[in-house]
């Protein structure tokens, strides 16, 4: 198994629902491990550079708007294969697909609303983690589960 690292988002709608503990929780718990966070609200201009790659769809301007509506918490997680397991415990992208017990199941209102984001390769991993997070921001430490 490969030691990787992927971003994940939680959304202003996992926020305003009050679960970055629950969500946490269920990160820690299917072995992925915050080695960087923080809270922030993204500018527009932030969040159209992020999803960038889906300016030309219909879902862009409301895309954009939702991700600047609230804060956002932003990290980078750390485990085996830790890019797979993220979108396992995340579920499908629309929560009506989602697996039951997936968070998106579990808390996502919508396609829209879905509550967290996650990086889909190990390419745009790198890429999303370079996009907010300088390298001196991401910690090491030891332990094991």
């Amino acid at each position: 198994m490969a030691l990787q690292r992927t971003l994940s988002i939680i959304k202003p709608d996992g926020l305003e629902k009050g679960i970055i503990g629950k969500l946490l929780t269920r990160f820690e718990d299917n072995g992925l491990k915050p080695v960087a966070m923080r809270m922030q609200f993204l500018s527009r201009k932030e969040a159209e550079g992020f999803y960038a790659v889906h300016k030309e769809r219909p879902f862009f301007k409301d895309l954009v708007s939702f991700m600047t509506s609230g804060p956002v918490v932003l990290m980078v997680l750390e485990g085996e294969n830790a890019i797979a397991k993220n979108r396992e415990v995340m579920g499908a992208t629309n929560p009506a697909n989602a697996a039951p017990g997936t968070i998106r199941k579990d808390f996502a209102t919508d396609v829209e609303k879905n509550t967290v984001h996650g990086s889909d390769s190990e390419e745009t991993a790198r890429t999303e983690i370079a996009y907010f997070f300088r390298q001196t921001e991401i910690v090491n430490y030891g332990w094991k589960r």
